[in-house]
């Protein structure tokens, strides 16, 4: 297993994660918990964006 798969492994795994933390912020916190779950949520979109380019890198590899 290479070093970019291991990456691409990790930026995903991130992804998953942080889409859970926000959707559960979002669920059980109110108005704190909205504020935080946005924050989440901008954390998947860039985490999501490395993945893609990641794997964008891949196929040139």
């Amino acid at each position: 297993m290479s070093m970019l798969t291991v990456f691409v492994m990790v930026a995903m795994l991130a992804t998953i994660t942080s889409l859970v933390a926000g959707i559960s912020s979002m669920a059980h916190d109110g108005e704190v918990g909205h504020l935080s779950s946005a924050e989440w949520m901008v954390r998947r979109v860039g985490f999501q964006a490395a993945a893609f380019l990641l794997i964008l890198i891949s196929f040139l590899d």
